[in-house]
């Protein structure tokens, strides 16, 4: 498959990755407020190791998580696509879609605007059946954000995390699903 190295919307470039992406990516990945829903901060070497996954993901599926720049704005906001969990659960395999933006560019629908592209890349041109999407219980910015694009949670679907132990605040998560008929039927009633 040669997928499409970048995905466009009215106000963003979601594109691959550039060598100029890992100063910014490791400051974002060593912001407390944008880590507080994850295990930790991470170093400067675990970020660089994170973007190097990210690339080998791209080859190895014709998707990942694409670098989100606003012309005009930044160069690197953060990033928003598609992956594939490397930890069992009762939903796995799945392809999941997800985002990581910097504070500076929250609360502008950046985060919903590349989600909805990347929603219809995995429907429309991969041919995906369904889309999951997961984070934390008490990451209520993400959960509203996954509401938004029109993904469902059922309680039922919720889960501990595997890769954190039992008793870390952030084992507990909720799951999100969508499949593509009712991707279908959101994207005529935008039209």
């Amino acid at each position: 498959m040669n997928p499409p190295r970048d995905l466009r919307t009215e106000r963003l470039w979601l594109r691959r990755w550039l060598p100029g992406d890992l100063a910014p990516f490791a400051a974002l990945n060593a912001d407390p407020r944008v880590m507080e829903h994850f295990p930790a901060l991470l170093s400067r070497e675990e970020s660089d190791a994170m973007a190097a996954r990210i690339g080998a993901h791209f080859e190895r599926h014709g998707f990942g998580l694409w670098a989100v720049e606003i012309p005009n704005v930044t160069s690197f906001a953060g990033f928003t696509g598609l992956s594939v969990p490397r930890f069992e659960a009762h939903f796995t395999p799945c392809v999941e879609i997800g985002w990581r933006l910097a504070p500076e560019h929250w609360g502008l629908g950046y985060a919903q605007e590349s989600a909805r592209a990347v929603l219809d890349f995995a429907f429309a041109t991969l041919g995906l059946d369904e889309i999951v999407s997961f984070t934390a219980t008490g990451n209520l910015r993400s959960r509203r954000v996954i509401e938004r694009i029109g993904m469902v949670r059922d309680p039922a679907d919720d889960f501990d995390h595997p890769s954190l132990p039992e008793g870390h605040r952030l084992r507990r998560h909720v799951l999100y699903r969508m499949a593509r008929p009712t991707y279908r039927g959101l994207f005529r009633a935008r039209r």
